[in-house]
């Protein structure tokens, strides 16, 4: 008895599928654009926090500073020689407390937005005010917030 042998004939038919269609590619295009403005939108929060977290920290060592600045010159602290309230501008004269409040004053300006600073005294507590602007912000905050953010340190000498 002889074997017939077949031979299997590949299919000659075509499939109508002959790579990626146009719908695939764009939905890939899609999703790929989504995570990559996703990705960015992360990228701006966390720049614009961190930068408010650098300001907050700025504030909270400016505080520490005018507290140091009135242990170290604790007599005249406690007399008033360093009474300041917001707004007030920086003494021009040559004591120790006035050179203390104008470089301290400074450094408000310069390291805050907008940044200012008051010390009141009552008796031997004293509060520190360190205040800045955060309208940069305005998108990201409550409706209600103001622009006007504040740093409070109370210190008893």
């Amino acid at each position: 008895m002889s074997k017939v042998r077949r031979l299997v004939q590949p299919s000659r038919r075509r499939s109508h599928q002959s790579g990626v269609t146009l719908v695939e590619v764009l939905v890939a295009v899609l999703i790929t654009a989504t995570g990559v403005l996703g990705a960015a939108a992360l990228q701006l929060n966390s720049t614009k926090f961190n930068q408010a977290a650098n300001t907050r920290s700025a504030a909270v060592f400016l505080a520490n500073d005018m507290a140091d600045r009135l242990r170290a010159n604790r007599e005249r602290a406690v007399a008033g020689n360093y009474d300041l309230a917001l707004d007030d501008d920086a003494p021009d004269g040559d004591t120790i407390n006035d050179i203390d409040r104008r470089e301290w004053l400074t450094e408000l300006g310069l390291r805050l937005p907008a940044g200012d600073g008051a010390v009141v005294r009552n008796g031997s507590t004293f509060t520190i005010t360190v205040q800045w602007n955060e309208s940069r912000l305005a998108k990201t905050r409550d409706s209600s917030a103001a622009d006007t953010e504040s740093f409070v340190f109370i210190t008893e000498l």
